[in-house]
């Protein structure tokens, strides 16, 4: 029956012995994702744009999952594929500059003036994996190969991290025991309930 309702929505001309049954009722399906300013699709690149209103350039988020969950970084802008641009400064909690999702971290009361960081060289493209391709090897060469690749940073971001960390580690500095807050790891004790935390 369902499958049939579904079917007069598109094709109401469709003849079925209960189409007249007081009972019977036609589910009104839209064909396209409704979307709106005020309230975007989901299923949108416009949604995941929209940022929450407690983080903000400069804010320092709590990452919930993936190789530094539990570190707390300092944000530094959206890229316009809606991940957020983060660093820990790397000196103090050995967060690089990555990219995070949005949905996995958690906004703090906590901020810090970036005004002086440029980030404007930095993209979606610069993190970026190069296309490698890959060569037929013997058996003897690929126990060989293993052990000679290993993925090198290039220099060029080696010094991007320390021109950007320079610049946040000089506002960091400047608020009393922030450097220690963002050195620490956040986890929960026992007896604790997260709902009820302020951050």
């Amino acid at each position: 029956m369902v499958a049939f309702y579904l079917a007069t929505t598109l094709n109401p001309n469709l003849k079925h012995p209960l189409k007249n049954h007081p009972n019977f009722t036609l589910l009104m399906i839209s064909r396209s994702p409704l979307s709106t300013s005020t309230n975007p699709n989901p299923l949108s690149s416009e949604f995941w744009m929209c940022s929450r209103a407690s983080i903000t350039p400069g804010t320092v988020l709590i990452l919930l999952a993936g190789r530094f969950k539990g570190k707390r970084v300092v944000f530094l802008k959206q890229l316009p594929s809606g991940l957020l641009l983060v660093t820990g400064p790397f000196k103090v909690n050995g967060v690089p500059l990555r990219r995070v999702n949005q949905a996995y971290v958690i906004g703090t009361s906590t901020k810090v003036d970036i005004s002086a960081v440029n980030v404007d060289s930095f993209g979606d493209k610069y993190f970026a994996k190069e296309a490698q391709k890959k060569k037929k090897k013997g058996e003897g060469e690929f126990f060989e190969a293993e052990k000679e690749e290993k993925s090198v940073l290039p220099q060029q971001k080696k010094d991007d991290q320390k021109t950007v960390d320079a610049a946040v580690l000089k506002a960091i500095e400047s608020v009393p025991d922030l450097k220690s807050y963002l050195g620490a790891r956040f986890s929960l004790k026992a007896g604790v309930k997260p709902h009820e935390l302020v951050f």
